[in-house]
């Protein structure tokens, strides 16, 4: 398992478009990805799951994944997540 832990900084938090952003960078990976938030942890290819959190911005969230390409899904959301200033 491959995780990092990050600091969302959008000003809506991790809601509707920046929650469509995250599940779409997941999705491309055969690993299984999820986001942890205040102790519980959802699929990160849910817009569902990831919504349900109800992550603010200024908050700490820890992304893993697990399987074969797991190293490089963290990369790539983590990547794709600063490109759009939603974590830092």
């Amino acid at each position: 398992m491959k995780q990092v832990t990050v600091t969302v900084i959008d000003p809506v938090g991790l809601h509707a478009r920046p929650a469509t952003v995250a599940v779409n960078a997941a999705s491309k990976f055969k690993s299984d990805v999820n986001v942890a938030f205040k102790g519980r942890e959802v699929n990160m290819k849910s817009i569902m799951g990831v919504m349900s959190l109800g992550i603010p911005t200024q908050s700490e969230i820890t992304i893993s994944a697990t399987g074969d390409d797991e190293e490089a899904a963290i990369e790539a959301i983590e990547e794709v997540l600063r490109a759009q200033k939603i974590i830092a």
